[in-house]
């Protein structure tokens, strides 16, 4: 009877235990095709579902277009210089060219006070060849170099007789000193008068004969101041009478 017990509740432990073992290798067999029929590793569902290093591409901004490169330049703006290089100097400034028929350019234009040298020569000049006459504006002065020029307006008035007096120190060997005519045309202005003198002083308009606007009516001119040999302070003076 006691033999018959133990071989039952024996009989009884081993059911249990092989029960125990299946339900466990079931349940996770059930868990592995959970996993299985999750999707892929990293696919979040809901979040877009981006593939992970599937990022927009290098440069490329949401709302802001297209960047260039890694390494490259933008183009440049309508009108502006490309990269490496200097925009191109306005007319008039230093740097440009000289404009036709004056090979050297603008000369550097200074106070008249500060050409206080010139100022006896330009008034012994004024005494012996333009006696009587005024001084009309002020005195055209700068630092030259060979070739440059330094204008003036000069407006021309009917019935006056105009001499322009010019001098040149201390290293300007020559000077030249014209009147011309402004016109609204670029590179048409007429030579009205110039001086026939050569050295470091020049009359325009030498007594008796100034030089005389003989229209009806006044006309719009300048004063063109030439350093043709040589390098220094020049300076001139217009006187109408």
């Amino acid at each position: 009877m006691a033999a018959s017990i133990k071989a039952t509740i024996l009989s009884t432990l081993g059911m249990v235990v092989a029960i125990g073992v299946c339900g466990c290798a079931k349940d996770k067999e059930a868990e592995t095709a959970g996993y299985q029929q999750g999707g892929q590793y990293g696919q979040q569902p809901g979040y877009g579902q981006q593939p992970y290093g599937q990022q927009p591409g290098y440069g490329e901004q949401p709302g802001y277009g297209q960047q260039p490169a890694a390494g490259q330049q933008p183009a440049p703006a309508a009108g502006q210089p490309a990269a490496g290089q200097q925009p191109a100097p306005a007319a008039g400034q230093p740097g440009t060219a000289p404009p036709a028929g004056q090979a050297g350019g603008q000369a550097q234009a200074i106070d008249p006070a500060a050409a206080a040298a010139a100022q006896p020569i330009l008034n012994g000049l004024a005494q012996n060849e333009a006696p009587g006459a005024r001084p009309v504006g002020g005195v055209l002065a700068g630092n030259f170099q060979e070739g440059q020029v330094l204008e003036q307006p000069l407006q021309l008035e009917p019935g006056k007789c105009y001499t322009v007096v010019a001098a040149g120190l201390p290293n300007i060997s020559e000077v030249d000193v014209q009147i011309m005519l402004t016109t609204p045309i670029a590179g048409m202005a007429p030579v009205l008068a110039e001086d026939k003198d050569s050295g470091a002083q020049a009359v325009l308009g030498r007594k008796p004969n100034c030089f005389k606007w003989a229209l009806a009516m006044g006309a719009p001119a300048k004063v063109v101041l030439k350093a043709r040999g040589g390098a220094g302070l020049a300076a001139a003076q217009v006187y109408a009478k």
